[in-house]
């Protein structure tokens, strides 16, 4: 079964090379959003039962006022629990090395699995490292405006309490996931290319030393 699936995927890699690439990009990155959902909330628990960083704030870059007239923040995390808070430092370390780990591993497996790229790693992680910090800066802004008001519906208005704090935490990664996903995929054309294979010349014969 699985040497027909290999046989037909093979098939489809050569008939439909550019689906093909988009395929095996959305399921590794499906992947990599599963592991970040797991990951998410062990680092939140970790670091609330473990540390007093959800009492340590970090509101950094404000760019203009809420709409209540409030000061806006690209990174917001706020002092206290949510939805009242913004989980503190807590919360904004459990999203950004959770996106870390997942990313890091999402580079290795689309330049050698999705677009078996043979140009130099070295480059292409510091082309992606500036797409991670771009793409980190927009989904933080991003952020601001979806992040309390779920928690506050699956906490409050909805009533579930600790359960509606863990599929929020869901729901927020999923839709950083989402934004990574689009974003990255014209990025990763540009940086994972595949150099032409150099076939060197065989070397001509010395007939006059052969003769000899």
């Amino acid at each position: 079964m699985f040497a027909a699936i290999a046989r037909w995927w093979r098939g489809f890699q050569v008939s439909h090379p550019e689906l093909s690439k988009f395929a095996m990009f959305f399921i590794l990155s499906n992947g990599v959003t599963v592991l970040q959902l797991s990951l998410m909330p062990v680092f939140r628990w970790g670091f609330e039962t473990y540390t007093d960083l959800m009492n340590v704030g970090f509101q950094a870059l404000p760019v203009g006022s809420d709409v209540d007239g409030s000061q806006y923040y690209m990174f917001d995390y706020a002092v206290g629990a949510l939805p009242a808070g913004g989980g503190g430092l807590a919360y904004f370390l459990s999203v950004q090395i959770t996106l870390l780990i997942a990313q890091v591993l999402n580079f290795f497996a689309q330049r050698n699995i999705t677009f078996k790229s043979n140009t130099s790693a070295w480059v292409a992680a510091g082309w992606y490292t500036l797409a991670y910090i771009v793409i980190t800066f927009i989904a933080a802004a991003a952020q601001g405006f979806y992040k309390a008001p779920i928690y506050d519906l699956l906490m409050n208005a909805w009533g579930w309490g600790p359960t509606g704090e863990l599929v929020a935490d869901v729901v927020t990664m999923i839709i950083n996931a989402a934004i990574s996903f689009w974003v990255f995929y014209p990025i990763f054309k540009l940086i994972f290319r595949q150099k032409p294979e150099e076939t060197a010349d065989a070397p001509a014969e010395d007939t006059e030393l052969q003769a000899h």
